[in-house]
């Protein structure tokens, strides 16, 4: 398993993506929507450490909670059913079933963590790779 990145839940995506590479000097690497989850996302990333940040908009969200702005983890992972296999043995939450984008390269999962911190799970196809 790699860990891939951390996506964070904005209020704003061109305001978020202006404050991370203009403030912060991240680097925009790509931005697109996602019709079927009602949402946006842009990808930055740190040029020192590799690091990336996921910012997702979802169209209609107006009222945030404090801590909510933690949207996820992802990692990828080699073979998803075993994964979801050995993750189920231990008791592990799965909160949402396998399943592929339109247009994705492989499937994504999402686990519950303890604390109910969602977790990505990506497999992406040999093409995706």
């Amino acid at each position: 398993m790699r860990f891939l990145h951390t996506s964070i839940t904005v209020r704003n995506m061109d305001e978020s993506l202006r404050f991370y590479t203009e403030v912060l000097g991240l680097k925009f690497e790509r931005r697109h929507p996602i019709p079927e989850n009602h949402a946006e996302i842009a990808f930055v990333q740190d040029p020192e450490s590799g690091g990336r940040i996921e910012l997702t908009y979802w169209e209609g969200k107006e009222t945030f909670e404090p801590g909510e702005q933690l949207d996820h983890l992802a990692f990828e992972v080699d073979d998803m059913d075993a994964f979801l296999g050995k993750v189920r043995a231990r008791g592990v939450k799965v909160a949402k079933e396998p399943y592929s984008l339109q247009g994705g390269t492989g499937r994504l999962a999402f686990v519950l963590d303890p604390n109910d911190v969602w977790i990505e799970l990506i497999e992406r196809s040999p093409r995706g790779r």
